[in-house]
């Protein structure tokens, strides 16, 4: 079933009634509109005048809805989920915590060589350079040891945004529209790796005491390309603004439901993320022995 992903920016009250999220306007309790959880797969809030019922948050957890809360310059600052998401927890949990080092760098390897595919994808929708890409994927080692992922990033956003443009997470503009992009795939990934009943902070190679998300960091990689894309899409129709607007973050949204190519099908983006965390979890157990990641389509 495809979910909706909800941007709420305004003063709202939420509740809950009738199995469905009310959005009410604070003071005079107006109805301003209304979705039933069960339809929910994210819901964004950006406001700090934004009040949620215990008893709705309590519905959305058994649901498996990822809350983002956003901070004072709204961008994502905070993720919802519930501890538990699969009713094999325990016994998934296992099987992630024996998965080998072998197993996990041959795991990583594929995951750069998909990243990479997908980057130049989108060099060569843009009409930029993209032809070294190639042999940056082909060159792509067990465990990355020699950081192909790292060279091929120094092209990639070299020839997508400038020669002089360095991608940071606090740089100059247009790293904002990036970084908030990012923050919504995360989210949605951390939503699938719970759904799945797997941890999402044992990554398969990111490995940071400070990070509750280092498999969600890992899986998203292939993901990103998607997120740059949609950007770069919104900097050709606004190339002056520098401002997350709220139009920008409806648009970014857009991602979960955006159609990907996995396993030889289209899928919806959301619905995506879910066969990727699956197929991880069917590496751990021997059943498979490559992850599934999306294609540009």
């Amino acid at each position: 079933m495809i979910t909706r992903s909800i941007y709420i920016g305004n003063p709202a009250y939420l509740k809950l009634k009738d199995e469905q999220m009310y959005i009410l306007e604070p003071s005079t309790k107006e109805m301003k509109g209304k979705v039933p959880v069960e339809d929910l797969g994210l819901l964004m809030l950006d406001h700090f005048q934004i009040t949620i019922s215990h008893q709705l948050i309590q519905k959305m957890m058994g649901n498996n809805v990822v809350i983002v809360s956003c901070d004072g310059h709204h961008l994502p600052h905070g993720i919802m989920l519930p501890l538990y998401g699969h009713t094999e927890h325990s016994d998934r949990i296992k099987d992630q915590l024996e998965a080998s080092e072998p197993l996990k760098k041959q795991l990583w390897k594929q995951t750069v060589e998909c990243k990479i595919e997908n980057q130049k994808e989108v060099l060569k929708r843009l009409g930029n350079y993209y032809e070294p890409m190639m042999g940056y994927q082909n060159n792509v080692k067990s465990g990355d040891s020699t950081n192909m992922e790292g060279i091929a990033a120094q092209h990639y956003w070299k020839h997508l945004i400038s020669l002089d443009f360095l991608r940071q997470r606090f740089g100059d503009s247009p790293n904002q529209f990036f970084n908030f992009g990012y923050s919504v795939l995360r989210s949605i990934l951390a939503r699938a790796i719970v759904e799945t009943g797997l941890l999402p902070v044992l990554g398969i190679f990111h490995k940071n005491k400070y990070n509750p998300y280092c498999l969600a960091d890992d899986l998203m990689e292939p993901y990103r390309p998607f997120v740059d894309l949609l950007v770069m899409q919104w900097l050709a129709v606004n190339p002056e603004t520098e401002e997350l607007t709220k139009e920008f973050k409806a648009f970014i949204l857009q991602i979960a439901t955006k159609d990907v190519k996995i396993d030889d099908k289209t899928r919806p983006l959301l619905v995506a993320v879910k066969t990727t965390a699956t197929s991880l979890y069917r590496c751990y157990t021997g059943e498979k022995r490559l992850i599934s990641y999306p294609e540009l389509i």
